[in-house]
C-alpha cells in the first residue's frame, strides 16, 4: 500500500487529539479533517447530548457509515493533513496511524473542564463526566464491531500508541513527528 503524507490521530476520550493535531498542523504546515467537530455539530443541531446522539447512531448505521466515509472520501483528493477520527485509521489505512491513550480519571478531568464540550456535554461532577465517558466508550466500541468488525482499541492497528496522561501536548507532538518521518522513509 503506497503510504500518503497523513497522520490519523485516534484515541481514549479526552486523551488530547485536537491540542496535539493544532500542534501538528503549525508545525508541518497540514491541514485538518475533524470528524468529531462533525459529530458534536450533528448532535447539536438535533438537540442531542452527545451520549445520546451515539445512542442514535447505534440505531441509524447509514449515518455512522456516511460519518467514517467522509474522511475516506476526503483522503481521496488531499494529502498533507491530519484526520482526528475515531476510525481514521480504518478509513485511511495508508496514513501513518498513532492511537493516544489517557488515564480514566486524568480523562474525566479533562473532559470536565473543557468549555468547547459543555454544548453536547454538561455534567454536574467529574464523577458524572467519568461515567458517561465509559458508556460513550462502551457505546462506540460495540457500534464499531456491528458496522466494522474492528476494535479500535486494539493496538495493533497503529503504527505509534503514545500514553498522554503524564506528558505534555508538545512532548506526544514531538514524538508523533519522529516516528511519523522515520514511517515516511520506510
Amino acid at each position: 500500500m503506497k503510504k500518503k503524507n497523513i497522520i490519523s490521530l485516534a484515541g481514549d476520550l479526552a486523551a488530547g487529539k485536537g491540542t496535539v493535531s493544532e500542534i501538528l498542523i503549525k508545525d508541518l504546515n497540514y491541514g485538518i479533517y475533524r470528524n468529531g467537530e462533525y459529530v458534536r455539530k450533528l448532535a447539536k443541531d438535533m438537540g442531542l447530548d452527545i451520549t445520546s446522539f451515539n445512542a442514535f447512531l447505534g440505531e441509524h448505521p447509514e449515518i455512522d457509515l456516511q460519518i467514517e466515509k467522509s474522511a475516506s472520501e476526503y483522503a481521496k483528493d488531499h494529502d498533507n493533513f491530519i484526520i482526528d477520527a475515531r476510525l481514521g485509521w480504518y478509513a485511511v489505512p495508508e496514513s501513518f496511524k498513532v492511537y493516544l491513550r489517557v488515564d480514566i480519571d486524568v480523562a474525566a478531568q479533562r473532559a470536565f473542564n473543557d468549555s468547547k464540550r459543555k454544548g453536547t456535554e454538561n455534567f454536574a461532577t467529574i464523577e458524572e463526566q467519568k461515567e458517561d465517558m465509559q458508556k460513550r466508550l462502551n457505546m462506540e466500541n460495540e457500534r464499531y464491531w456491528k458496522l466494522y468488525h474492528v476494535r479500535k482499541d486494539d493496538m495493533s492497528n497503529y503504527d505509534l500508541v503514545v500514553d498522554t496522561t503524564n506528558i505534555t501536548p508538545e512532548e506526544v507532538a514531538e514524538k508523533i513527528k519522529t516516528e511519523y518521518f522515520k514511517w515516511l522513509k520506510t
